[in-house]
């Protein structure tokens, strides 16, 4: 299949009209997640803090904007040849949820140690599972060794235009509803893997909303996009210590996904696992709301003081994902009580 690059001209992977043309193949798709918000972590935090809470899309992550698009675009042939990806959850699951409601097989390559919610997500979906050892074996390869075997298409988590025009739509509803309800936003933070879905939300913000800046966060140890934004290159980690976040461990940004970053990105921020495990209890206090490790990184980077001499005011807090198993919620909580 031809890239989007090719459809529009554009010299990044995806242009905004791309982003549109997403918005229209998943319409009536996704489940609607408006912004919400807290007056006590406005206080906590001294900022005007809007939350997109992916966490309540369907399969519990925004990744399944992105999966739905990209299978959606499949031609017949490709449909019945079925698809393989690879993923530690969450885009296990958007692929396995989205190749059903499509019909399409689907087999996703996932860690061995995955968190237990999102294995069982993925086998309700009717998905098979092939697992490794993320410590000895690629997940690439043997994605790339079933594909050959059987003909499928590799479905990746966010190297891919269609996966990120996808993950944009988050960007297109985020100021839309901002516009609609008369919200003035300084800023968007999100979560940092792969980098699909601050790819896709930037280029959708800064298309309606130019002076809107664009903040990254992920785990302490596993900062390949602050590292990589801070030298202008792609830059992995090296020797990453042990994290709770384990959706956005990616090791190094994406192809398509670092130079689009790389243009919109005003800084990244590296949180460690106690700040996460005490956001998510904020959360779920104050929210009502269930989020995994890595879907709260943003939120921890704004109560660790690390945006302070940043000029925002109003920022939004895409909580990206809320696939946890109950003993790290039991954790978090437990860490909040102190």
């Amino acid at each position: 299949m031809s890239t989007l690059n090719s459809i529009t001209g554009s010299n990044l992977a995806i242009s905004f009209d791309d982003i549109l043309h997403a918005a229209d193949r998943i319409k009536g798709k996704t489940l609607p997640t408006p912004l919400v918000k807290s007056p006590v972590i406005d206080l906590m935090t001294g900022k005007d803090v809007w939350f997109k809470p992916e966490c309540s899309q369907k399969v519990g992550a925004f990744k399944y904007r992105g999966a739905y698009n990209r299978l959606s675009t499949m031609s017949g042939k490709e449909r019945e040849q079925g698809v393989v990806a690879f993923s530690s959850g969450n885009h296990a699951q958007g692929v396995a949820r989205a190749a059903k409601e499509l019909g399409i097989s689907a087999i996703i390559v996932m860690p061995s140690d995955a968190p237990k919610i999102k294995v069982d997500g993925v086998i309700r979906d009717g998905a098979e599972i092939i697992s490794y050892d993320r410590n000895t074996e690629s997940r690439e390869q043997i994605a790339e060794e079933i594909a050959q075997r059987d003909g499928r298409i590799v479905v990746p988590s966010y190297d891919d235009p269609y996966i990120i025009a996808g993950q944009g739509t988050t960007g297109l509803e985020i100021v839309g509803e901002a516009r609609q309800r008369g919200i003035q936003l300084d800023a968007i933070i999100m979560p940092l893997g792969g980098g699909g879905l601050c790819a896709g939300t930037g280029i959708a913000a800064k298309e309606l909303m130019p002076d809107i800046e664009i903040f990254g966060a992920e785990p302490v140890g596993y900062n390949d996009h602050q590292l990589s934004i801070r030298s202008g290159q792609r830059t992995a980690y090296k020797n990453p210590p042990p994290t709770l976040c384990d959706a956005i461990m990616t090791p190094i940004p994406g192809e398509l996904t670092f130079p689009i970053n790389h243009k919109n990105l005003s800084d990244v921020y590296a949180v460690g696992d106690k700040a996460c495990l005490l956001s998510m209890a904020i959360i779920k206090k104050e929210l009502g709301i269930t989020v995994e490790p890595g879907g709260v990184v943003g939120l921890a980077a704004i109560l660790d003081k690390q945006m302070a001499g940043a000029n925002i005011n109003s920022i939004c807090v895409v909580l990206s994902g809320g696939n946890v198993d109950p003993d790290i919620e039991d954790l978090a909580i437990n860490y909040f009580r102190g």
